[in-house]
Order: C-alpha cells, then structure tokens, then sequence
C-alpha cells in the first residue's frame, strides 16, 4: 500500500488505477497477487516482496547474493562453483515449515544468515570441505520452529550458518568492581 501511495503522489498512477490496484491488494489471496500489483513501479531490488521464481540460485567464480524481504519456495537449488553465495533468511518469508536446500558447492562458500528460532540442519556429502554452525541432525528440531535442512553435496567447499549471537550471562560476583 506504501508503494501504490507514493506512485500515487509521484503521478506515476493516476487515481483510477490507484483505487484498482489498492482493491485488488485488498482481496489478494496470495503473494504473488501482491507482488504484481507493484512490478511497473519500484525496480526488482527495492519490490516490498520480492517471490523467488528462478530455477536455481547460483554463484559461479562470483559473489552472489539473495537477500531482503523475498519468499523462499520449499524446496531452493543452490549451486555454487569457485565463488561466495550468501543467504540471508533473516527477513525471508519461509513458505513452509520444513524448506529443503539442495546445496552443490565445489571450491565455494555458502554462507546462511538465518533469525532466531529458525533451526538449520546439515546433512550429506563434505569432500574435503566443512560446515560450521547448524544444529546436529541427530538432535530433533523443536516441533513449532522453522526448519531449513541443507542437503549438501561439497567438494572444497564450505557451509556456513550464522545466528544472531546470544547474550552473554555473567555470573553474580564476576564482574569487576568499579573502582571509585
């Protein structure tokens, strides 16, 4: 509605096409409703919603990234050759509980920003690569938290999951005295 109102102010819609697109957004039933209402005004980076309509997500001898408000499908294909993918799910919209990532990354990063409460599982093949910091896929995830499970195939590559840092708990009586 933000969008539509500034085009509305800006001339870039006229009054009759602005009380159209604003019904429409109001019965929308999906995103991609809303997401076509805004198309012609705002370039692909700046879209309120940005839905994730590409076969797969690659990075090839380049750094790549996907960020930003956008839908992630549940099952995303991530290929990754010689470069650095970063994904950042923090202010995604997961479209299911359970997404799958099909992850290939030969002499790559694949670097996963992910927000609180969204468990990140890392399970497949690691030929002399490594993954650091996604839960234990032995551990069952909490039943009513997100889960994105990485299914990897890495040669030389390397996963990594990033989570806000926790708050560190001081113990009573460690902390230093403030001299006066």
């Amino acid at each position: 509605m933000a969008v539509l109102n500034a085009a509305l102010s800006d001339g870039r819609l006229t009054a009759q096409e602005h009380d159209e697109r604003v019904d429409a957004a109001l019965s929308a039933r999906t995103l991609g409703d809303l997401a076509g209402l805004t198309t012609d005004l705002v370039m692909p980076g700046g879209q309120p919603i940005r839905l994730h309509d590409e076969g797969a997500i690659g990075a090839l001898f380049r750094k790549e990234s996907r960020g930003g408000r956008w839908v992630v499908p549940p099952v995303v294909t991530v290929n990754v050759v010689g470069g650095e993918m970063t994904l950042d799910f923090r202010e995604a919209i997961l479209s299911d509980r359970h997404t799958v990532l099909q992850a290939h990354v030969a002499g790559g990063t694949l670097r996963l920003f992910v927000p609180d409460g969204v468990t990140v599982t890392v399970e497949g093949t690691m030929v002399l690569g490594r993954q650091k910091g996604a839960a234990a896929s032995s551990v069952p995830p909490p039943l009513d938290a997100p889960l994105i499970e990485v299914r990897a195939l890495a040669l030389l590559g390397e996963i990594l999951v990033k989570t806000p840092p926790k708050p560190r708990r001081w113990l009573p009586g460690s902390r230093r005295q403030v001299r006066r």
